[in-house]
C-alpha cells in the first residue's frame, strides 16, 4: 500500500483541544484506540464515544497506565439507537464550549441482516446515518470554534474503506431497496461505507474551505481509508463464515501481510485530524494507507449522488424527529 513519512510522534501539541472518536475502546490496540491514544499523548481533551461503559472505562485505565496524564473521558452512546446518538450530541455540548475534530470511526462490517428499533439496516445505520446525525447536531460546535479558531483549526473524519469500490451495486447508494436484504451482507457494508465518503464530500461543499454556509466557520473534511488492518471488524463478519474459520482466515492473512497492525489504522485518521501536513486544499479528499491522498470510486466522486444522499437523509431523520437541535 501506498505509505509517507507521517507518524503520530509528528503531531503538534493539541493541549486545550477537545476531540470525539467514536468506537475509540474496542481492542486493546484497535485503530479507533489509536487514534485516541495519538490525539491524548499529544495533550488532546479526547472523548471516547461507546456504548459499552464499562469496556470504555477499563480501554482507558489501560491507556493511562501508559500515560497517566491522558485527558479521555466516556461519552455514551448506542449507534443502533438514533436518540441516543441525539443525547450523546447533547452532553457532548453541555460539558464543552468547544470542539476541534470529530472521528467518525465506529462500524460493524458483513454481519447478518438485521434492523435496528428506528427501522434501518444495522449496518447503513451504524456506519453511516448515526454518524450523519452525531455531525449534524455537533456542527454548531464545530462552526462556533471554527469561527474563533480559523480555518485548518476544527477538522471532521469520516472512517470508510476500501469496500466502498469493491462491493456496491451499480446504483452506488440503491434509494429504492436502501436496506438491500436479498443483497450480500458485504454489499450492505459497501453500500454503508460509500454513504460516508459521500457525507464527507457533502459536509466539505457546505462547510469546507470556499463554502458560503449562512452560519460561517470553515472545516476541513477528509474519508479515510485506514487500511486493511488487523481489527474486530474481521470477527465480526459472521455472514460471511463460521467464527472458527473467519479466526483461522485473519491469521493466514496477518502472516502473508495482507493484514497490517492495528496501530497503523490510526495514522491516516490522525493525519487527517489533526497534523499540519494536512492542508486546506486537502480537505474533502479520500484519504489512503498511510498518510496519503487517493481517489475513491467513481461514485464516491458523484457530486449529484452525494447531494441526493444528503437529502434522502435529511428527509429521513426529519420525519423520524431528530434533526431539532436544543
Amino acid at each position: 500500500m501506498p505509505s509517507s513519512k507521517f507518524s503520530a510522534d509528528s503531531l503538534p501539541d493539541l493541549k486545550g483541544k477537545v476531540f470525539l472518536v467514536t468506537g475509540g475502546n474496542a481492542g486493546i490496540k484497535g485503530s479507533g484506540k489509536a487514534t485516541v491514544i495519538g490525539l491524548a499523548s499529544h495533550g488532546a481533551t479526547v472523548y471516547m464515544g461507546a456504548r459499552n461503559e464499562s469496556k470504555a472505562l477499563a480501554a482507558i485505565q489501560e491507556i493511562k497506565k501508559e500515560l497517566p496524564t491522558a485527558d479521555i473521558r466516556f461519552l455514551g452512546m448506542d449507534l443502533t439507537t438514533l436518540e441516543s446518538v441525539v443525547a450523546a450530541a447533547r452532553d457532548l455540548r453541555s460539558k464543552e464550549s468547544v470542539l476541534h475534530g470529530l472521528v467518525n470511526n465506529a462500524g460493524i462490517m458483513g454481519v447478518p441482516f438485521s434492523k435496528t428499533d428506528d427501522g434501518y439496516e444495522v449496518q447503513f445505520q451504524t456506519n453511516y446515518l448515526s454518524h450523519w446525525l452525531l455531525t449534524y447536531h455537533l456542527l454548531p460546535l464545530l462552526l462556533s470554534t471554527a469561527r474563533s479558531a480559523g480555518p485548518g483549526a476544527v477538522r471532521i473524519v469520516n472512517v470508510t474503506s476500501d469496500g466502498h469500490a469493491l462491493f456496491t451495486n451499480k446504483k452506488g447508494i440503491d434509494f429504492d431497496n436502501i436496506d438491500l436484504e436479498s443483497s450480500s451482507s458485504m454489499t450492505r457494508y459497501g453500500q454503508s461505507k460509500l454513504a460516508n465518503i459521500l457525507h464527507a464530500k457533502e459536509l466539505h461543499k457546505r462547510y469546507g474551505p470556499g463554502a458560503d454556509g449562512e452560519e460561517g466557520g470553515e472545516i476541513w473534511v477528509a474519508a479515510v481509508h485506514p487500511g486493511h488492518i488487523d481489527t474486530d471488524l474481521n470477527k465480526q463478519a459472521t455472514a460471511n463464515g463460521p467464527p472458527i474459520v473467519l479466526r483461522a482466515l485473519t491469521s493466514v492473512f496477518r502472516c502473508l501481510g495482507v493484514l497490517d497492525e492495528q496501530a497503523k489504522g490510526a495514522l491516516s485518521s490522525l493525519f487527517a485530524v489533526a497534523s499540519p501536513e494536512f492542508k486546506q486544499q486537502d480537505s474533502g479528499s479520500y484519504v489512503v494507507p498511510y498518510a496519503k491522498i487517493g481517489t475513491p470510486s467513481q461514485a464516491a466522486r458523484d457530486p449529484v449522488l452525494a447531494e441526493k444522499l444528503w437529502t434522502w437523509t435529511v428527509e429521513e431523520l426529519r420525519k423520524k424527529g431528530k434533526l431539532d437541535v436544543a
